[in-house]
């Protein structure tokens, strides 16, 4: 069976993002460097697939002890997955991603961020029992 998870930071009232980035993007409060340490620190040694705008915003470093693939919309996920048989895949986020591969990840972990600002897009409850509530 193929280990495929998602890992994800979310703000108080499910916020994920807001032009194009982390709404928390920059912020230097312990909290949040800690979320960003982490997520580098879980993924590290396994896969991450995710698509070309969250491929780009990852820093170099993170390339030399992981898996990194690029995703596009017209790929299968099932063939995508099969590329790293007997690896832990950790699936990459934005909304139009996990849409499509949120019925093959088996793990969720999220954390709420104590960020309660502006959002353009939120995280989908849905996402957690392998489905969509919206179309992408």
């Amino acid at each position: 069976m193929i280990d495929v998870r998602c890992i994800c930071a979310i703000g108080q009232r499910g916020q994920l993002g807001l032009n194009g980035q982390l709404p928390w993007e920059g912020n230097t409060d312990p909290l949040f460097v800690e979320d960003v340490t982490r997520f580098f620190a879980l993924t590290m040694g396994h896969v991450l697939i995710a698509g070309p705008k969250t491929v780009a915003s990852v820093p170099e470093f993170a390339f030399k002890d992981r898996t990194i693939d690029v995703i596009r919309s017209h790929e299968d996920p099932e063939e995508v997955l099969k590329r790293y048989p007997g690896r832990r895949i950790f699936v990459g986020g934005g909304i139009a991603v996990w849409n499509v591969y949120a019925k093959y990840i088996q793990h969720w972990d999220v954390t709420r961020l104590p960020y309660d600002g502006e959002a353009d897009r939120w995280f989908d409850p849905a996402w957690l029992v392998g489905g969509a509530l919206r179309t992408p």
